[in-house]
């Protein structure tokens, strides 16, 4: 099978998730010992778990994050404060067990699989690789597509399969999370693309730019839009010219386990992004799409908008690698336990 069959095949698998499940969820909590919505929001979360796993008794305990890695050609412009070759060096720390997504996802008790679909270095062999390099890096998006459409499917495959290896590996709750220098910018183009926002509002400090680097960074999204905005006439041909290969295997991510009927928890601005992208080509996508924080990058909050999804927290957080998302498996399944395990009042004799 190619990599676009693999893809466009998932695509033809998502469906909506049961509404009446939802409803009698709803239902099934009002009836719990406790006053009516003093759960808050715990409540309608629970419900949609219920039904992206079809029962009113869900139990989303297999965790895992699968975080995709990629360099971007853009990078050249000078919108990153830090040089290509971190890219490289974090997936080596990711692999040494030292970075932030690394102690999160040991605290959630989660898998973590680590995936190159395009560090522009080679990579040592590891048991937490997964090696589906497709290009080094892509292309400066100033000078014409980041991606070719063999490598844009070749990516999006490798998301597909990432979710897949992760079910049948016992994962029921999944989250993507991501790293690449320069790809805040590539998820600014893309957002402000699909959105229709100003580039100047979705487009924010990434790691750590100052005035001149962020209004040299704004400029670019400004140039790459009006490069290709005509051009990019559906959500595939925006992905492909604005990159990167780790949006787009997140893009697959997002669309497997949607097929496989399996919740994903979303990350930052660039994790998002790829949900803007997934969400485009499949509307049923974001039923099983949840939200895990709101980032301090400002086109966080459009894409979030966008997709009618509320954060579950907000912690100023802006890292990316999955951080975000790993921190909400925890509350994910404190959602669906209560839904489960708590008693009626019919049950409790009240």
């Amino acid at each position: 099978m190619t990599a676009e069959a693999t893809f466009r095949g998932a695509l033809a698998r998502v469906h909506r998730v049961d509404e009446k499940l939802y409803q009698r969820a709803l239902a099934r909590h009002a009836a719990l010992t406790k006053p009516p919505g003093s759960l808050g929001a715990l409540e309608p979360l629970g419900a949609r778990l219920a039904a992206v796993l079809g029962t009113l008794k869900p139990r989303p305990e297999g965790r895992a994050v699968a975080v995709f890695a990629a360099d971007h050609g853009v990078a050249a412009a000078g919108v990153s404060a830090y040089p290509q070759s971190v890219t490289a060096g974090m997936v080596r720390n990711f692999l040494a067990g030292g970075a932030a997504v690394n102690a999160l996802a040991a605290a959630a008790g989660a898998k973590l699989l680590i995936v190159d679909v395009g560090v522009a270095a080679d990579v040592d062999d590891h048991p937490a690789l997964w090696s589906r390099k497709v290009a080094r890096g892509t292309r400066n998006m100033l000078h014409g597509p980041a991606m070719t459409r063999a490598e844009l499917f070749a990516a999006c495959a490798a998301g597909v399969e990432a979710a897949e290896h992760l079910a049948a590996r016992g994962a029921v709750l999944l989250a993507g999370g991501e790293m690449g220098i320069g790809n805040t910018t590539a998820a600014a183009a893309l957002t402000a693309h699909l959105t229709g926002a100003p580039a100047r509002a979705v487009t924010g400090r990434g790691s750590g730019l100052d005035d001149a680097g962020l209004a040299r960074k704004v400029a670019v999204v400004e140039q790459v839009l009006e490069r290709h905005g005509e051009q990019a006439t559906e959500p595939l041909e925006a992905l492909r010219r604005f990159g990167g290969l780790e949006i787009a295997a997140l893009t697959g991510f997002y669309v497997g386990a949607a097929a496989l009927r399996a919740p994903v928890v979303l990350d930052g601005f660039i994790a998002t992004a790829a949900a803007l992208v997934a969400a485009a080509l499949a509307p049923a996508v974001r039923d099983y799409l949840f939200a895990a924080h709101r980032s301090q990058e400002p086109g966080h909050a459009v894409q979030l908008q966008h997709l009618g999804l509320t954060p579950l927290f907000d912690l100023g957080l802006r890292l990316g690698e999955g951080s975000g998302a790993v921190l909400a498996f925890g509350l994910l399944e404190g959602a669906a336990a209560v839904l489960r395990d708590m008693a009626t009042f019919e049950e409790a004799g009240l």
